[in-house]
């Protein structure tokens, strides 16, 4: 049997370069999604690639401004042939205050969360269809429990989620759709956002009492995809029970 393919988007780094890891570890041949991130993207691959030669390929796609969707299928299949699972896990996260959002702020937050994630499964559909794989969303316990002044980011990803569970039923029974909605596992980027005591908050609302970490999520998303056939239109919260409180 071949070896299966694996897209994962915004793969260059944070969350995405784990489950990038985590599926080359178990054997898969991966497509690393990129957009800003070259360099990051470039590395992760060099990384992969010697610990197993030819078994990772780049792909530099804007989710939110290409709109080459009809020749996404073709890049993809180039290399190896096939596309078994797509786990859309690029995001654009940052605050929109109500009253100050733009339109290209709404443009970008649901263009990179909900979209192109759309999008994208709808142009590796049918390739996915060939080959009985799965589609794997990250969303967000946000897109649940919606974060203050962060309203737009928790609309694109309600929206995430209500994505998943509909092309679960669209697109079965050939192909599995679901979502993993991760809480508290990585701090934004710009770590001056997020003060000590607001992370020490946070902390205290998870039953579990501590920050998860990327391989957390990462092993769940290789859970649905190899042990969970019979799991169709779900999606996990891998957040500590945080979505409890």
């Amino acid at each position: 049997m071949k070896t299966k393919v694996v897209l994962v988007t915004g793969a260059a780094k944070r969350i995405g370069a784990q489950i990038s890891k985590a599926f080359h570890a178990a054997g898969y041949n991966i497509i690393l999604h990129y957009n800003h991130s070259a360099d990051k993207a470039e590395k992760l691959q060099n990384e992969l690639l010697s610990q197993r030669p030819g078994s990772v390929s780049l792909l530099h796609l804007d989710l939110v401004e290409d709109q080459k969707w009809n020749e996404l299928e073709n890049q993809c299949l180039k290399k190896w042939g096939r596309l078994d699972i797509l786990v859309n896990n690029a995001s654009t996260f940052y605050p929109t205050v109500i009253g100050s959002v733009t339109d290209s702020q709404w443009d970008d937050l649901i263009g990179s969360n909900l979209k192109g994630p759309y999008f994208l499964s709808q142009a590796l559909a049918p390739c996915l269809k060939e080959f009985a794989g799965n589609i794997i969303n990250i969303c967000d316990i946000h897109g649940d429990r919606p974060l203050k002044n962060y309203s737009v980011y928790s609309i694109a990803k309600a929206g995430l989620a209500m994505m998943t569970r509909s092309l679960a039923k669209e697109l079965a029974p050939e192909v599995r759709v679901n979502g993993i909605a991760p809480g508290t596992i990585l701090w934004p980027e710009q770590q001056a956002e997020v003060k000590d005591a607001t992370k020490a908050t946070i902390i205290r609302q998870i039953p579990l009492k501590r920050q998860g970490a990327t391989e957390d999520v990462a092993n769940t998303v290789l859970f649905l995809a190899k042990d969970a056939p019979y799991i169709n239109g779900q999606i996990l919260s891998v957040d500590g029970g945080r979505s409890l409180s």
